[in-house]
């Protein structure tokens, strides 16, 4: 890559004219260029483009990208080859056209070549080709044709690099597993070996803290229940007690009313008897030894078995001949 020709840098004039002669023109296209290298291409690259695109009403975007060699030699090793950057930078929205081998270093000739009317990028300094520390673009802000876009913060192909090589082992197990060779990940059999013994192991450290992290929460629950069992025992105890308590009253109140109603139809029945003197005259004559031994002189009465068995049950037979005893003990 080429440095920036001093019969460049003294074309200002024309370069600023020219310039300002489209930015006069509000429907004519705007024709902005923006270069990088755009490895893992990502939304920071996708919102400076779309700064870029809407840096005019009318703009025409045209984006360069650095191949591999250039790239290579300037900045380092990318991620992605120059033709999946190029396809990269195709498949955004925001850009119109894409510029495969774009210089490192942008001079006059780049821009009249490609009709440039403005160079869009942040406003970091990029060192250029000479070694000397000078900014890549130097020369299109010397002549004023640079528009300063914004970078996004937290996201860069650095990051996302470094987040790789951060969790390095987890990604080649990863590949590992999905059928990648030791070999195509540049790991040697012992790596391996090692490598799939501390997953195993962080597993399990992982399978232990979180039978520990449950353990704990049914500690805490039992802990927070026995708390408040605690704390209500008094009232449920009361509350148990007072329901005891009203059972006990119902069902005293159930048996005394059972034994007054008892005793009032003993009562009644006791009134009947005496309000009806015949029942009682008869009673006594029921009962009256004259009458026994009339009874004892039916031997119709005294011979009926049938009357004996309903009287005193299986001992009738007996009372039969006790009685029938007694009658020829009379009779003599």
């Amino acid at each position: 890559m080429a440095e920036v020709e001093p019969k460049d840098t003294c074309d200002t004039s024309n370069a600023s004219a020219h310039s300002n002669s489209n930015a006069d023109q509000p429907d004519r296209l705007v024709r902005v260029y923006a270069d990088g290298i755009y490895d893992l291409f990502h939304f920071g690259h996708a919102r400076s483009l779309e700064q870029a695109k809407k840096s005019f009403p009318n703009t025409y975007l045209l984006v360069g990208c650095c191949n591999d060699e250039t790239t290579h030699k300037f900045k380092g090793k990318t991620v992605m080859t120059e033709s999946e950057r190029y396809e990269s930078l195709r498949h955004c929205k925001w850009v119109d056209e894409v510029i495969p081998d774009a210089p490192w270093v942008i001079n006059q000739e780049f821009l009249d070549k490609h009709e440039i009317d403005y160079v869009a990028h942040d406003s970091l300094p990029y060192a250029d080709a000479s070694g000397a520390g000078k900014d890549v673009y130097e020369f299109v802000k010397a002549v004023g044709r640079f528009k300063e876009t914004k970078r996004t913060d937290g996201i860069s192909t650095s990051d996302i690099i470094m987040r790789i090589v951060k969790d390095y082992n987890q990604y080649v197990l990863r590949n590992l597993d999905r059928g990648y060779t030791r070999k195509e990940l540049g790991v040697s059999f012992v790596k391996e070996k090692r490598l799939r013994v501390n997953m195993r192991l962080k597993k399990l450290q992982e399978k232990v803290k979180e039978h520990q992290e449950k353990v704990g929460e049914k500690i805490q629950t039992v802990a927070m229940h026995r708390n408040e069992w605690v704390e209500n025992a008094d009232r449920w105890v009361a509350g148990f007690l007072e329901m005891f308590e009203e059972g006990c009253h119902k069902m005293g109140t159930a048996i005394r009313d059972r034994i007054q109603e008892s005793l009032r139809g003993q009562q009644s029945r006791e009134k009947y008897l005496l309000e009806n003197g015949k029942a009682d005259s008869d009673a006594e004559e029921y009962y009256d030894e004259d009458d026994d031994e009339e009874y004892y002189d039916d031997e119709e009465y005294y011979d009926d078995e049938e009357y004996y068995e309903e009287v005193y049950g299986k001992d009738g037979n007996n009372e039969k001949e006790k009685v029938e005893k007694e009658k020829n003990e009379k009779g003599k």
